[in-house]
């Protein structure tokens, strides 16, 4: 090969991981910022082509890798919160979640927690905190099931709740605060149903 060819095809290879390159931070910092924002207002969004129908219709790997459909959980108030180890907000959360799971279970109430993440650090997370509610595990299922759910940002911590037949009730993005998930709980478990509530942007 002439030594002009060589030097074309190393500038274009030089070009295109700088491409690559400035993708993946373009979609770190586009992630970051989401997170950032904390909880915003959103709108029901349709589903994708190839989305569950329904929530209760997804399935997940639990932390000993067996299939759990979120199905098992029809006729309770389900809270679904997506987050991930390497997630801040999450992890801040996840304290008054198990509290939360503690105080209203008796009442018809479960969270699973469904990680966008790798089984064994999330397994140590469950282990280590003490986690007394259900959590699932997956990857581009995850991803597609929040999109469904309306999580346009892709951003975690991510939170939604159902009611007994799997319909949503709310959508939460960012941390949900434990008074403020307290407040919007207690009302469910009350019998207040009604339209999908939207989140909060007060902090």
């Amino acid at each position: 090969m002439k030594p002009a060819h060589l030097g074309f095809l190393a500038l274009a290879l030089l070009a295109g991981s700088a491409g690559y390159l400035l993708q993946a931070w373009s979609q770190r910092q586009s992630l970051a910022a989401a997170q950032a924002l904390g909880p915003v207002a959103e709108a029901p969004a349709p589903a994708p082509a190839g989305a569950p129908v329904e929530p209760l219709a997804a399935s997940f790997k639990d932390l000993e890798g067996r299939d759990q459909p979120l199905a098992q959980w029809r006729g309770k108030h389900v809270v679904l919160n997506f987050w991930a180890t390497w997630c801040p907000p999450c992890l801040k959360e996840i304290p008054a979640f198990i509290e939360l799971q503690r105080s209203l279970e008796q009442r018809g109430l479960t969270f699973v927690g469904v990680a966008l993440d790798e089984v064994e650090p999330v397994k140590a997370f469950v282990a280590e905190h003490g986690v007394n509610y259900p959590v699932l595990v997956g990857d581009q299922d995850v991803a597609r099931l929040m999109s469904a759910l309306g999580n346009e940002v892709g951003g975690l911590p991510y939170t939604v709740v159902l009611d007994p037949a799997g319909q949503v009730l709310m959508r939460h993005q960012g941390e949900w605060r434990r008074e403020d998930a307290a407040a919007a709980l207690e009302g469910y478990l009350g019998g207040a149903a009604g339209a999908p509530a939207e989140a909060s942007n007060s902090r």
